[in-house]
């Protein structure tokens, strides 16, 4: 279901993503290229969102750059580290092919923590390695970019990529023999950076998969069969409560409750449980967020990238909510899913609230923003334009 911008809100997202271009090196204009997983897979997106309602192909043009860039920058080895070529340990021209094998670096200013070096919890914050969760936003755009183009081979990635992110992040507890996975990996996927398991990771996982092995662009050829992944990650998932406060999280659990009534056009399976128990409790942690005053402290001592996330979230449920009453035979119209939906409809005018404030020139003022510059203006420009990226 795709929603055309307003043309006011189509003028400053394609504004924020062409001073995006130009500051990271894919416009041409002799910046280097500067690239970073989660951001990229959110630009690649917003590209696509342009170029679909603009029709301008320049957009496109900047989707396929940018792919290109971070698997040959991102699939790659590091400039500063001691190995090189692609990070799968793959020759030039089967990595050329396959570029998703090994996984994507993060992006990360700094090289990853070596296997004999002493933990330091602030600074592996800055260090370089691989996030699951950054792999599979990478899966998204990938697919996304094959299901706008008509192109399978970057569904053939999107699959790969997924089907070695599952087999890497995913290991058997010893304790209990249960599965879980690990949050940080190392570049060349060997070993864990930080074993404890990001909360939503089962969850995102598992429906990212699913889109990849259902929503396929028409005509796709072979690609990797992920059945043996969804269940795997739909395993970790059973009996897990999915409750957060925090703003980006709850924007996450949001856009996955979108993704999951999508995928049931896709021939997806019908997760109507898994739906309304996302819908149920995503209005704890918003109320819990609200109550906390985070949205009214100064831009100073706020993250917009974070609070961007939560808006992006809303924005999907606003889809969802539109679809529930236009579509009255969906299967995944029942009394607990349309109820918990209408309460989460109190919360959407947040998503305004949040965009209004970071528009503001004062609140790009302040080193918060500057700080995280691109990761802020690419999701201010998701939120005004969010199809690109909500759309399976």
């Amino acid at each position: 279901m795709m929603e055309p911008a307003s043309d006011r809100a189509f003028a400053m997202a394609r504004e924020l993503m062409r001073d995006f271009a130009g500051r990271t090196g894919l416009a041409g204009n002799g910046a280097a290229s500067q690239r970073y997983l989660w951001t990229d897979a959110f630009a690649v997106c917003n590209f696509l969102g342009l170029y679909t309602q603009s029709g301008d192909a320049t957009f496109l043009d900047l989707a396929l750059e940018l792919v290109d860039q971070v698997h040959h920058i991102l699939g790659r080895h590091r400039e500063d580290d001691p190995r090189s070529g692609w990070i799968s340990g793959l020759g030039e021209q089967a990595g050329e092919q396959h570029p998703t094998a090994g996984g994507l670096r993060i992006g990360k200013p700094l090289n990853e923590r070596g296997p004999d070096a002493p933990w330091d919890e602030a600074l592996e914050w800055e260090r370089d390695g691989q996030y699951f969760h950054y792999l599979s936003k990478w899966m998204h755009a990938l697919n996304r970019v094959s299901r706008v183009t008509g192109r399978p081979v970057y569904h053939v990635w999107a699959a790969e990529l997924a089907q070695t992110a599952v087999g890497r992040f995913v290991y058997r507890f010893p304790a209990d023999g249960s599965r879980r996975m690990y949050w940080k990996m190392s570049i060349d996927l060997s070993r864990p950076l930080v074993p404890s398991m990001g909360q939503h990771d089962p969850l995102d996982g598992c429906i990212t998969c699913s889109e990849i092995q259902y929503c396929r662009p028409a005509g796709a050829g072979p690609a990797p069969d992920l059945q043996d992944a969804i269940a795997l990650l739909e395993s970790i998932c059973l009996g897990r409560n999915w409750v957060t406060d925090d703003p980006l999280g709850l924007g996450g659990i949001l856009v996955d409750a979108w993704r999951l009534a999508q995928l049931v056009r896709c021939g997806g399976p019908l997760r109507a449980g898994l739906l309304a128990q996302l819908l149920k409790e995503a209005p704890v942690g918003l109320a819990a967020f609200v109550h906390s005053g985070q949205l009214q402290l100064p831009a100073a001592y706020r993250l917009a990238f974070r609070e961007l996330g939560l808006s992006i979230g809303l924005r999907a449920v606003g889809r969802l909510r539109q679809a529930l009453e236009e579509e009255t035979a969906s299967p995944l119209r029942s009394e607990q899913v349309h109820a918990a939906a209408s309460v989460l409809s109190g919360y959407l005018s947040l998503a305004d609230r949040i965009e209004a404030f970071w528009l503001e020139p004062a609140s790009q003022a302040v080193d918060t923003w500057d700080g995280h510059r691109d990761i802020n203006g690419v999701m201010l420009a998701t939120s005004l334009m969010p199809d690109g990226f909500l759309t399976l």
